[in-house]
C-alpha cells in the first residue's frame, strides 16, 4: 500500500479502506460507484445521514449490508412519510431484528424526518441547504495522513442542523456524510474513482447554486 492506496485482485487501484479483505467486494461496490460521487436527491441525503447516525459505533459494513432492510422499515426514507411515524412505529422499528434496534436513534430519525420537512419548507430543498456547506473546491493531494474525522465545515453543518432541533448529527457523522455525498471529495490521490468523482463534480449543479 502506498499513500493510502491499495490495488485489488482485479487491477484497481482504490482507496485503502475499499479493498480491506473482510466485505471487500460489497465495499468495492460502494466505493467505486457511490461514494463521493455528488447527490441532489433529498431522499437520498436524507437516508445517507440517518444511516450515518445508526452507524454510530458500529461499522459501516454493517449498515451497508442492512442498507435495503432500513429502506423497507423506513418508508424508502420518504422524511414526508417518516415524520408522521408513531409509538406504534417506534414498537415496530424496536421488534425488527433486520435492524439496528436503538431507540434513541430509531426515535431520531423520525424526529429529523419532521425537522426536514420544515427544512425544505424554509429552504426549498434539503439538497439546496446541504450544498452551502461544501468546502473550496481547490484540487489537493489526499494521502491516508491527510484523513480527518471532522473539519470546519461538518463542524458548522453540524451545529446548524442541532439549532434546527436534529439530533444524532455530530461534526464526524455529519463528515462522514458529506463525504459519501459528494460534498467533499475524499477518494486518496492515485485512486481510480478520484477522477471520476472529480469529473462528476464538475458536471454536476449544486441545487440553488
Amino acid at each position: 500500500m502506498t499513500d493510502g492506496i491499495v490495488r485489488g485482485e482485479d487491477g484497481v487501484r482504490r482507496c485503502y479502506w475499499a479493498d480491506s479483505g473482510v466485505g471487500g467486494s460489497e465495499y468495492r461496490a460502494y466505493h467505486d460507484r457511490e461514494w463521493g460521487f455528488p447527490v441532489a436527491d433529498d431522499i437520498r441525503l436524507f437516508e445517507k445521514l440517518s444511516l450515518e447516525g445508526f452507524q454510530a459505533g458500529l461499522s459501516w459494513l454493517t449498515i451497508l449490508r442492512k442498507r435495503e432492510d432500513f429502506r423497507r422499515a423506513f418508508a424508502g426514507f420518504d422524511f414526508e412519510t417518516v415524520a408522521r411515524f408513531g409509538e406504534g412505529d417506534v414498537d415496530r422499528l424496536l421488534a425488527d431484528a433486520s435492524i439496528i434496534r436503538h431507540r434513541g436513534k430509531i426515535e431520531a430519525v423520525i424526529n429529523n424526518a419532521g425537522r426536514a420537512v420544515e427544512l425544505v419548507e424554509s429552504e426549498g430543498s434539503l439538497a439546496a441547504y446541504v450544498w452551502r456547506f461544501e468546502p473550496s473546491r481547490r484540487p489537493r493531494r489526499v494521502e491516508r495522513g491527510d484523513v480527518v474525522a471532522e473539519t470546519p465545515e461538518s463542524r458548522a453543518l453540524a451545529k446548524d442542523l442541532k439549532r434546527r432541533g436534529w439530533r444524532f448529527v455530530g461534526p464526524r457523522t455529519v463528515h462522514a456524510f458529506m463525504q459519501a455525498m459528494g460534498v467533499v471529495n475524499d477518494h486518496m490521490t492515485g485512486c481510480a474513482a478520484r477522477a471520476q468523482a472529480t469529473r462528476a463534480r464538475k458536471e454536476f449543479r449544486a441545487p440553488g447554486s
